[in-house]
């Protein structure tokens, strides 16, 4: 890697995270906008925004090759503090909200150590894969459905819920196994002389 490489994704000033950081900021106006205004139209609005923004900062990233460390940190951290909070708005009217969002925080509390693990064995941060960006709308769209049609059946609204519960859990299964492969090939990297040392070992036993 080049050193203008190594400038860029250290870099913290870029114009994707300072959409991921406005993402951030969204957040109580979403709560304000659900919980205290009680506005459907415009607690949708904000989260469309938000959506809007998160799919604008990735392209812009990988578009305009401003792709950065704080950024795979930033954007992941605005998507989920975003989608724990709704799904606690939704808590407040829809008591099974309580699944996906127990499911959510066990899913960001494992990943959360295992990243941190990753990161100080091989030195990498390594950005979401498709499982999360799946994960990620589905939670947005069953989200901005209970908003827009808070009579939902039941029956329809628990299908939903289901599904992004599913996803969690799929989700968390996949990066574990990735996490755990990552880990393995950094060990492996570290002690590239140990099989032939253990054979040479055996061979002098002989």
């Amino acid at each position: 890697m080049t050193e203008r490489e190594v400038e860029k994704e250290n870099k913290i000033v870029t114009v994707p995270n300072a959409m991921s950081a406005f993402r951030i900021l969204l957040i109580p106006a979403i709560v304000w906008a659900y919980c205290w205004r009680r506005s459907a139209g415009l607690t949708m609005a904000l989260l469309v925004l938000s959506g809007a923004t998160d799919i604008a900062d990735g392209y812009i990233a990988r578009r305009f090759h401003m792709v950065s460390n704080l950024g795979k940190i930033l954007d992941p951290v605005a998507d989920k503090l975003t989608q724990g909070v709704i799904l606690l708005c939704l808590l407040t009217r829809f008591p099974a909200m309580a699944g996906p969002l127990a499911v959510l925080i066990v899913k960001e509390g494992i990943m959360t150590v295992s990243g941190l693990v990753v990161i100080r064995k091989t030195g990498e941060i390594h950005g979401a894969v498709w499982h999360g960006k799946v994960t990620t709308w589905l939670l947005y769209g069953t989200a901005i459905l209970h908003v827009i049609w808070p009579d939902i059946p039941k029956a329809a609204s628990l299908v939903l819920i289901f599904v992004c519960t599913g996803f969690i859990l799929l989700s968390l299964v996949l990066y574990s196994v990735r996490n755990w492969r990552l880990l393995r090939a950094a060990k492996t990297e570290r002690e590239p002389g140990l099989p032939e040392q253990a054979a040479s070992g055996q061979a002098r036993q002989l």
